[in-house]
């Protein structure tokens, strides 16, 4: 008989924008994921004491975020001291991964109760600062690595996705979080991050702009164009030959914003939540990983969708709602033009072109929005999915209870 694992909660912080004077710049990263563990054990009168792991994922494993800050944030907590910690990095896939070792420890039967989630200080860390063995020059050579921005425009030019259509998608992300935003679409899951008076300092994403226009982004520059001058198109062009010329169309305006901010699942089995009174939200069906063409390396929705349906024994048609994370566009655009997935299905409150993509913590953010929306609109049936470094895909199921 399988133990079936449950999500029991499911919430995040707000999306703050990550430079310095954005409004989480003087936060530190463990005060965001602690501010997540204090919240989940208030809102569900969790005895924490039952929790028997915490898995956190962060895209840059060092200094405030570095050595176990998984552990670091429970001994800081008012968390039992029971529960042990452990750090994930698997790029942008992270926060979803953190989730899926959750369920996958449930369902073995070995752990009962598991939280999970991502955090990024974007603004305080910066990007790159851990350091990458990508970024030595041989291996680089060797493995033909390139920018992953210039991977999107290659990914785009390889298959057609012109600068209109990124540009078209990126408004529809800003509209529709806007609209979201406004109509408190997102409230449910979002814990405001206060100070340690209890003032709140952010309770909304910072980076959504509802007058974001068609006009407005065409006038923005490509973003990576100039690491042609680095060498990058001239690598890519020994593993695709036929590019003759890469088109640069991703700007500032159609690529995830830079944020920062933090995520927190509770996955547990249905026994657990009968002891201590939790009433679980959705099941997890299935997860999945795969790995895709590494130069590229941001195909992998794809792929990882098509598996995760297979391990479901379900079709496209099967799911409700898709949450996506908007990378750069031509990620979605290349999605939807592959597997037929509309609009009207994916994506539907918006999502990183205009909320930001905080790396570790996006994966278990999605889970939120995704759950969120399954029960305002009475639906069943979600997948959430996103490319990450190296060509590396996610995908995971749930399903409402």
């Amino acid at each position: 008989m399988t133990t079936e694992a449950y999500i029991y909660d499911a919430i995040r912080t707000p999306r703050g924008k990550g430079k310095p004077g954005g409004s989480l710049y003087e936060v530190k990263p463990i005060d965001l994921i602690t501010n997540l563990l204090e919240s989940m054990k208030e809102r569900n009168e969790l005895d924490t004491s039952k929790v028997e792991d915490l898995i956190v994922a962060t895209g840059e494993p060092v200094n405030e975020q570095g050595m176990n800050i998984a552990k670091t944030a429970l001994v800081y907590s008012s968390w039992d001291d029971i529960t042990t910690g452990a750090q994930l990095h698997r790029y942008c896939a992270g926060g979803l991964d953190a989730m899926n070792m959750a369920a996958m420890k449930v369902r073995s039967g070995f752990e009962d109760l598991v939280a999970a989630g991502g955090v990024e200080s974007m603004s305080r860390l910066g990007m790159g600062a851990s350091g990458a063995a990508a970024g030595d020059p041989w291996v680089a050579l060797k493995s033909y690595g390139i920018s992953q921005g210039v991977g999107a425009d290659l990914l785009a030019t390889l298959n057609d996705i012109t600068r209109e259509d990124v540009d078209r998608y990126a408004v529809m992300s800003h509209q529709r979080a806007a609209e979201a935003q406004k109509n408190g679409y997102f409230d449910k899951s979002l814990i405001p991050v206060t100070d340690f008076n209890g003032l709140t300092i952010l309770d909304r994403d910072e980076t959504i702009r509802p007058d974001t226009s068609m006009d407005g982004l065409s006038k923005l520059k490509p973003s990576f164009a100039m690491f042609g001058n680095f060498g990058h198109v001239d690598l890519l062009k020994f593993k695709y030959p036929q590019v003759e010329r890469v088109e640069h169309i991703h700007t500032p305006g159609n690529s995830s914003g830079v944020v920062d901010g933090a995520s927190l699942v509770l996955v547990g089995t249905e026994a657990i939540g009968k002891d201590l009174g939790l009433k679980p939200r959705a099941r997890i069906v299935s997860c999945a990983l795969t790995g895709t063409e590494p130069t590229i390396m941001l195909d992998g929705p794809v792929p990882a969708t098509q598996k995760a349906l297979k391990k479901a024994g379900m079709t496209l048609n099967d799911i409700d709602l898709f949450e996506l994370n908007e990378a750069f566009a031509s990620v979605v655009v290349n999605f939807q033009r592959k597997t037929g997935v509309p609009d009207e299905k994916i994506n539907v409150n918006g999502g990183a072109i205009a909320m930001g993509h905080p790396i570790g913590a996006t994966g278990a953010m999605l889970v939120s929005t995704l759950l969120d929306e399954l029960e305002r609109r009475d639906l069943n049936t979600g997948l959430i999915t996103l490319c990450a470094g190296g060509g590396i895909g996610i995908a995971t199921i749930i399903e409402r209870v």
